[in-house]
């Protein structure tokens, strides 16, 4: 029995290597059997988010509200007898580290995947995911192309960004009552895709686009781009990306005293590290974002921010409270499909019908995207985000409490 145990062992681990070195992601589903019936004590659920580099502190924040979701499920007994365990991994918000990334957490016998913050590195992992047969519940990326593939194992509990889009520019229009818009990304996959759905939307309300561009991630300043928007006399600037660099556009726009109206960013902007990086620059700032934790009403969502504090010490951020969510609905459908063969999750998935989140209750659509997705407005005072505005029942805008 043991030369016989020892045999096998060696067959998985030459199976293993060989996969790994090749490209073939139907060769990786085949040879590791994500989810097959290997006597696993725990139930696995992966987690890939950015732990190092530019974005790690979004990366993280995501990660503890896993952590906390798999805490509060484990508490209460686990899923189908078992524990869950969150298999994390670094996908550092790059598309090839991500397909590394994706191509691991598969090896490690997960059986299916709650996580993602960059669409650029989301659509890598969605490939290899998908290849494997593995849901894929993503918490913040927000690109369309990511459920508009046709792969009926890609869902998500947030929104779109061709909602969001229209939803910035209709702000724009009807309360910042903008003639003239700079619309600046930094040519990723979601800043890219949020720049696209804006300036279309404000080309059909009659906003006039003077400025559509990108900048490079990663610089020291953008003073040279902020002088020639400035130049355009611009009512508004709408930066797309991602906090890093939006707090340094902030502080060029004011040292630089840029005549602009408004400063605004995208969901990607919403991180507390703006705020600290800018400083006094963010002041004013409006954002667009799905509702940040602390703005979330229910029982639920008070619970988690208070979990949350306590666990690490800090408010949540912007996305913690939808990884979480995406942890309970990943773990609600295995339960519901009394079993953990990825196929089984994925059509639970899809049963899944007004899910008591802490954002809410959830729904997948048939693209696996969230039905009635809501966006609202903050803006940067006193050293944190505020309500600003949101579109109310009837469809006008409200002062949110």
């Amino acid at each position: 029995m043991m030369v016989r145990h020892l045999h096998t062992s060696r067959v998985f681990v030459r199976l293993r290597q060989t996969v790994l070195a090749g490209t073939g992601v139907a060769a990786l589903s085949v040879a590791i059997a994500p989810g097959a019936a290997l006597a696993q004590e725990t139930i696995k659920i992966g987690v890939p988010v950015p732990l190092s580099g530019s974005y790690a502190t979004a990366g993280n924040d995501i990660l503890n509200g896993a952590k906390l979701a798999i805490d509060d499920i484990n508490k209460q007994g686990g899923v189908l007898g078992k524990k869950l365990e969150l298999v994390q991994a670094d996908d550092k918000c790059d598309a090839d580290a991500a397909a590394g990334a994706a191509q691991t957490l598969v090896s490690q016998g997960i059986v299916a995947v709650a996580g993602g913050y960059c669409s650029s590195a989301a659509l890598p992992e969605l490939r290899v995911f998908h290849g494997a047969g593995l849901a894929y519940v993503m918490d913040a990326s927000t690109n369309p192309e990511l459920t508009e593939k046709g792969w009926d194992d890609a869902f998500r509990t947030i929104g779109r960004d061709d909602e969001q889009g229209p939803f910035a520019a209709k702000l724009m229009k009807d309360v910042l009552h903008a003639k003239a818009v700079a619309v600046i990304n930094d040519n990723t996959t979601y800043s890219k895709g949020l720049a696209d759905n804006t300036v279309d939307a404000l080309k059909k309300q009659g906003v006039d686009v003077v400025y559509n561009d990108a900048v490079t991630p990663g610089q020291m300043d953008y003073a040279d781009v902020v002088k020639n928007v400035g130049a355009l006399k611009p009512d508004v600037v709408y930066y797309t990306g991602y906090y890093p660099e939006a707090a340094l556009i902030a502080k060029d726009v004011r040292q630089l005293k840029v005549p602009v109206k408004y400063l605004m960013g995208g969901d990607g902007t919403t991180d507390p590290t703006l705020i600290r990086t800018a400083g006094s620059a963010a002041k004013g700032m409006i954002c667009t974002t799905a509702p940040l934790p602390q703005f979330l009403s229910g029982e639920k969502a008070h619970r988690f921010i208070a979990d949350y504090k306590k666990a690490y010490h800090a408010d949540p951020g912007p996305y913690s409270v939808y990884e979480y969510d995406a942890v309970a609905v990943t773990a609600k459908a295995i339960a519901d499909a009394k079993s953990t063969k990825p196929a089984d999750i994925v059509a639970a998935l899809h049963k899944v019908s007004n899910f008591k989140g802490a954002t809410g209750d959830i729904t997948f659509n048939d693209k696996g995207d969230r039905d009635n997705a809501v966006y609202m407005a903050v803006i940067a005072e006193k050293g944190a985000f505020k309500p600003y505005r949101e579109l109310g029942p009837k469809g006008g805008w409200v002062s949110p409490k």
